[in-house]
């Protein structure tokens, strides 16, 4: 059953390459880290977009659980439905927001906020040493989610689940479903990460 959109993968993998090359260009000073940055803000923001108006299994509202399901799930009193588990949901969120988190805060110390509207009352030096503070930390703990979620593709590996070859296929074969996921028209997924682009472009060209 098709479980992952083109849009969902490309997102994937994509953030995947380039949080790597951010951790070495960070690390070493060296390369075009904040241009790849900029490509990172413009990512992720285009899947909170997704997550609102894209395919049923990209959707927030589909696959966010309670935390009392979580707990069942984690429990195994209840099995997964089509697309993420509640664990793997609740990961993409905290990942996103770390990733949100660090896009903002890299924005900040690229200078990219000093020119907008009012920047002389609202980014105060100690607004900038907190912003500062999420950009230094916000990286180890990103590396923390990472390894977590690298960590349960091996366990769901053992345990006869290819997470990976299903993000690379978008099927998962394993599913029993008679309603297979609603998925949207990729062009609108084109649409979506235009209007993504506009906000951080907005900003370096103020």
């Amino acid at each position: 059953m098709k479980v992952w959109d083109l849009s969902t993968r490309l997102y994937h993998w994509t953030q995947a390459a380039l949080f790597i090359v951010l951790v070495i260009t960070g690390t070493t000073e060296e390369g075009p880290h904040v241009e790849l940055g900029i490509a990172l803000t413009v990512l992720v923001l285009w899947r909170i977009l997704w997550g609102f108006w894209g395919s049923e299994t990209s959707r927030f509202k589909q696959f966010l659980p309670s935390p009392s399901n979580t707990i069942r799930y984690l429990l195994g009193k209840t099995k997964a439905g089509v697309g993420h588990n509640p664990a793997g949901a609740w990961m993409v969120l905290t990942m996103l927001v770390a990733l949100l988190a660090q896009c903002v805060s890299g924005f900040a110390l690229a200078g990219y906020f000093d020119y907008l509207p009012y920047a002389e009352i609202w980014l105060t030096d100690d607004v900038f040493d907190v912003l500062e503070a999420i950009h230094v930390y916000g990286v180890t703990l990103l590396q923390v989610l990472v390894g977590l979620h690298i960590f349960a593709i091996i366990v769901y590996k053992l345990r006869k689940k290819p997470l990976v070859w299903a993000m690379v296929t978008g099927v998962q074969s394993d599913m029993e479903s008679s309603a297979p996921p609603m998925m949207v028209s990729q062009w609108r997924a084109l649409l979506l990460l235009a209007i993504a682009a506009v906000v951080p472009l907005v900003i370096i060209s103020l």
